[in-house]
């Protein structure tokens, strides 16, 4: 009985559970941040984030705000500053008053019935925050809170941003050195080769088949020979 079911068990196509290997792949870390961080092993990740003015997540947070003792001394003396409005944030209670507003109207001059509101305002039923966003073009969407009860992207103006923080801004705004496009050996083999043949009939290279079987174009062609021709002479 025992040999029938090895005898499934190596038909079958379910893969044998084995242990997972451990992942080789480098995790690069910002040298910037490396050299600034001192961790706490006592304090969490986000903590040791928020001392260099940094969230440990790009994503809205889902738990709240960690209050700390800055925050609880502000509330006490009555010096919090207002929560930062989120309009992404849907209330699940109901209103416990209706807000009165004036719209206009339109009335049958005979009857006096109303005929129809001329509000421009859409219907919100749901109480659905993005209703207001839409009717609303000057009062745009500002974004996201991150962990730390700020907007993302905001800037943080005086001694608020901390010397990592002014670091990496500086070195997100520097701009990128496009690296030119370098030829290696084998093409500029190639190149030479088809040079050699052809000379400057850049038409016979490109209907050459055993030369250039990729059929690459005249002009192709013409890109890649100036690029050999001026590193060559020089």
């Amino acid at each position: 009985m025992g040999r029938e079911l090895q005898k499934k068990k190596n038909r079958s196509s379910t893969a044998k559970i084995t242990k997972k290997a451990k992942s080789k792949k480098k995790l690069l870390q910002n040298p910037i941040i490396a050299a600034n961080c001192t961790r706490n092993q006592k304090e969490t990740l986000s903590q040791n984030y928020r001392r260099l003015g940094l969230v440990s997540k790009l994503n809205h947070p889902t738990g709240g705000v960690e209050k700390t003792s800055k925050t609880l001394e502000e509330a006490a003396n009555g010096l919090a500053p207002e929560p930062t409005p989120d309009n992404l944030n849907i209330s699940t209670k109901l209103p416990t008053q209706i807000n009165i507003s004036e719209v206009k109207i339109r009335r049958d001059p005979e009857t006096g019935a109303i005929l129809q509101v001329l509000d421009e305002r859409k219907a919100n039923p749901l109480n659905d925050p993005l209703n207001d966003v839409e009717d609303n073009d000057h009062e745009g969407w500002e974004g996201f809170v991150n962990e730390h009860g700020v907007l993302d992207g905001a800037r943080q103006g005086g001694d608020a941003r901390t010397d990592v923080v002014r670091q990496l801004e500086e070195q997100a705004s520097r701009p990128i050195k496009k690296a030119p496009r370098k030829q290696s050996e084998r093409e500029e083999e190639w190149i030479e080769r088809l040079i050699q043949k052809h000379g400057d009939d850049y038409l016979g290279m490109a209907r050459d088949m055993k030369l250039n079987p990729m059929q690459q174009s005249v002009g192709d062609l013409k890109k890649r020979v100036k690029k050999w021709s001026t590193k060559n002479k020089a």
